[in-house]
């Protein structure tokens, strides 16, 4: 079965190096302080597509990622693996986008695209960490969706069987197409990068992200698979006023890295007096 599968990735702040400067006067994230990174449960999602791909001859990947124009190199790390297609939604009208407005924006531009069989999203963004955007998208576009996914075993007869990981356990379920899937990070992880496709996109770039001067600018007349899809509010026919800040009713108020440190530690042996003497402080406290 041709399978036509869009996935949901993000360009996210390096949480590991919060500084001083992570906020905007306004309450948002100041990105351009912060490295950049491939969310990573989207990359276990995008393996996921990838493997669907191969298992289902003729089926196409498709990357969709908001965000400013340096966010292209999303859909660059998707090429590289095996993604056929992307599509960067950027616009200064998106800036400041909360998990509401994102998935109204992600929801039209894959109006635009068209109809698809399979939508996957990482479960949540690391930035973020609500696990929202991708039951609001399947909620705005009236699909099924399945969550917290860890491997999507086949798909037939117009069905995906789907493995699962809950509290307590796993369980398998079966979801009519199409559908919108959200992967776990103890999903299988992306395959790294492959040199031939390297090579093909390394030149790949949305019409924002090019200066003018670059060396190889030639290229984008005979190759035009180097033209990343760059779409604005405008071209997904989004409505400004549910888009970026405007369509957001949620706001950050602060970013902090925080560091937990022990006040007071001991150290045991495996004598059996120790272990007797940590259990009965244990009962005692009522931890067990």
């Amino acid at each position: 079965m041709k399978l036509k599968i869009v996935v949901l990735a993000k360009q996210v702040p390096d949480t590991r190096n919060v500084g001083k400067d992570a906020m905007t006067a306004q309450g948002t994230v100041n990105r351009a302080a912060l490295p950049a990174i491939f969310n990573p449960e989207d990359l276990n999602a995008l393996e996921q597509a990838l493997r669907l791909k191969e298992s289902n001859p003729g089926s196409t990947v498709g990357v969709l990622t908001m965000g400013p124009p340096r966010a292209g190199e999303i859909i660059r790390q998707g090429l590289y693996r095996g993604a056929d297609t992307g599509w960067l939604l950027t616009d200064r009208k998106f800036a400041g986008a909360d998990t509401l407005a994102t998935s109204y924006a992600l929801s039209m531009a894959i109006r635009k695209i068209g109809p698809v069989d399979i939508i996957i999203g990482g479960r949540q963004a690391i930035d973020g960490d609500t696990a929202q955007v991708g039951p609001q998208v399947a909620q705005k576009l009236g699909l099924n969706q399945v969550t917290y996914a860890e491997e999507i075993l086949k798909i037939e007869n117009g069905h995906a069987t789907i493995r699962r990981h809950i509290d307590g356990g796993v369980e398998t379920v079966v979801a009519p197409l199409p559908v919108l899937i959200t992967v776990n990070g103890t999903a299988a992880p992306a395959r790294p990068c492959n040199v031939k496709l390297v090579m093909k996109y390394k030149y790949a770039t949305c019409p924002m992200e090019r200066k003018g001067v670059e060396p190889w600018a030639a290229l984008y007349e005979s190759r035009p698979y180097l033209t990343l899809n760059q779409w604005s509010v405008a071209d997904v026919n989004a409505d400004e006023e549910q888009c970026g800040l405007s369509g957001s009713p949620t706001k950050v108020k602060a970013v902090q890295n925080i560091v937990f440190q022990t006040k007071e530690s001991k150290k045991m042996t495996d004598g059996d007096a120790d272990i007797e003497g940590l259990m009965k402080e244990l009962i005692n406290e009522k931890i067990i």
